[in-house]
């Protein structure tokens, strides 16, 4: 096991950034700007924490409950069971930092993936109801693929409504933030991380058999998602890994736990039964964590002081927990959620010795909205599956998911021009956290951990929206389940433009 421990103080962490200003591409130049960078912030930092000696850091975390009534249809997968048991409640879980001047929040919940729309709505609330900007919390989903759906939107004489479970987690959100705020605390910060590569896996592959990569367009891909594991016609994975599991943790001041946040780039972990509910391995993780920081359970009984655990996804576009290669034993319904869940959170817990809580550090928070064009098929494409119907023949005949395409295609050709997203970052001391609103391929966490300026990074997937798949323009080239029109839906160059702007907004805070 490697523990990545946070960087000590901002002079170890100058350090650090100038020695990891040699790796790639155009060396030198990167090595004299990253240095550059490196420098001013540590200065801006140390004399923001010379001028804070009268500042008080707090904290504070809640937690609210998004659970679906029986009988709703569960989303995450090409059919739709109903709702048939509650194995475990879907919660949004919130977490308040304040520095004494700026107050950010997070706000992460137990779903697939949550439309903008239902965001917006909770901003609202937020607004309305608390002193705190509500451009300054970042609200996620999980991605548990045993939850029920947060779209279900539509216009009415032209005003967009939610629908009532839409506006459960709106109302919800807005509940949760408010909770946190108003449990804040004294408190100490720090953060750290660890590695963990046995549950990371990349879905994408090589293989050897064409028969495996044709896709629903009439075409044939390069790579293939989800190959049959153990299989002899493997070759390789198409892309990297993220094996680090990065964390957040908060305590009062005489040292107990308060929360602890993490975050790791694996999709969701499965093996739920049809109709049930259930928050996976996020949940999971959440509800273990405590115990491996020796959470006295008598606090939790504590209306204003219980310990929150809470497990954000990282960039798993194009990672899942399947070892493809050697394949796996099968696993009994919630097994394999244990499994990783006691791992992920054993191993957190052994990292969280090494890290040193701050007394105090500042805050930042920037956005800025990105418009992006949306893809379009064209004729040709419009074509193919128009002749699909005019020649009689069953789409499936052709490719098991050619039905679903054409009417994913058809919504595409009617739909808007373009769409504007949300992107986000928060600056907590010397770690930077980023917010991407899509299901982001690893490439991009990694390049975003590797090119911005703060000491620490991790990024956070599906965060104040719901677009699709963010593959990077390489992999697009590749094809694959990901890469589709319908299942990406974004110009082809999205990740490498959402990728600049928030380096951007990372450099503009690490100056402040």
């Amino acid at each position: 096991m490697k523990v990545v421990p946070m960087k000590r103080n901002r002079w170890m962490m100058c350090s650090q950034k100038m020695n990891r200003a040699g790796h790639g591409k155009s060396k030198g130049m990167r090595a004299r700007w990253l240095s550059a960078v490196a420098v001013i912030f540590c200065a801006a930092w140390g004399q923001r924490v010379e001028a804070a000696d009268a500042a008080v850091f707090s904290a504070g975390a809640a937690k609210v409950a998004i659970t679906p009534s029986m009988g709703m249809p569960i989303v995450g997968n090409w059919t739709r069971p109903t709702v048939s048991n509650i194995h475990d409640d879907l919660h949004v879980r919130c977490l308040a930092l304040h520095d004494g001047k700026t107050t950010i929040a997070f706000a992460i919940c137990d779903s697939v993936g949550i439309p903008r729309e239902v965001y917006d709505a909770a901003r609202k609330f937020i607004d309305a109801e608390t002193d705190v900007p509500s451009a300054n919390v970042l609200m996620s989903a999980t991605h548990t693929h045993s939850g029920v759906s947060a779209g279900g939107s539509r216009e009415v004489d032209g005003v967009l409504v939610l629908s009532p479970y839409q506006t459960l987690v709106a109302r919800r959100i807005a509940d949760g933030v408010g909770q946190a705020i108003a449990r804040m605390q004294p408190a100490r910060i720090g953060w750290g991380g660890v590695e963990e590569a046995s549950e990371v896996h990349n879905r994408r592959w090589y293989v050897k058999d064409a028969r495996l990569l044709s896709n629903p367009f009439g075409g044939v891909d390069q790579v293939r998602m989800n190959p049959p594991a153990g299989s002899s016609t493997l070759i390789e994975p198409a892309g990297p890994i993220d094996p680090e599991v990065s964390f957040l943790s908060v305590q009062t001041l005489d040292g107990k736990p308060l929360a602890l946040l993490a975050n790791y780039s694996l999709h969701y972990v499965g093996g739920v039964p049809a109709g049930d509910v259930s928050a996976d391995y996020f949940g999971a993780f959440a509800e273990k964590i405590g115990k491996h920081l020796g959470v006295d359970p008598a606090d939790q009984s504590q209306e204003n002081t219980p310990f929150l655990g809470i497990l954000t996804n990282g960039t798993s576009g194009d990672i899942n927990n399947i070892p493809f290669k050697d394949g796996g034993p099968k696993h009994a319904p919630y097994e394999k959620i244990e499994q990783v869940s006691e791992l992920i959170a054993k191993r957190v817990a052994t990292a969280y010795q090494s890290i040193t809580h701050h007394d105090w550090v500042p805050l930042t928070a920037a956005s800025e909205e990105l418009v992006l064009q949306m893809r379009k098929p064209d004729p040709e494409m419009l074509r193919y599956f128009a002749s699909l119907q005019d020649e009689g023949r069953d789409p499936a005949s052709i490719h098991r998911l050619s039905k679903n395409y054409a009417k994913r295609v058809q919504s595409l050709a009617e739909g808007p021009e373009s769409t504007t997203v949300l992107l986000q970052a928060f600056g907590i001391g010397d770690l930077g956290v980023t917010a991407i609103p899509f299901e982001v391929f690893v490439e991009t966490g990694l390049d975003l951990k590797e090119r911005n300026p703060f000491a620490d990074s991790f990024t956070i997937e599906l965060a104040n929206g719901s677009y699709g798949y963010l593959p990077t323009p390489r992999q697009h080239k590749l094809g694959g389940y990901e890469t589709w029109m319908g299942t990406n839906r974004v110009q082809l160059d999205a990740s490498e433009r959402i990728s600049e702007v928030l380096l951007s907004l990372l450099n503009k805070m690490s100056q402040k």
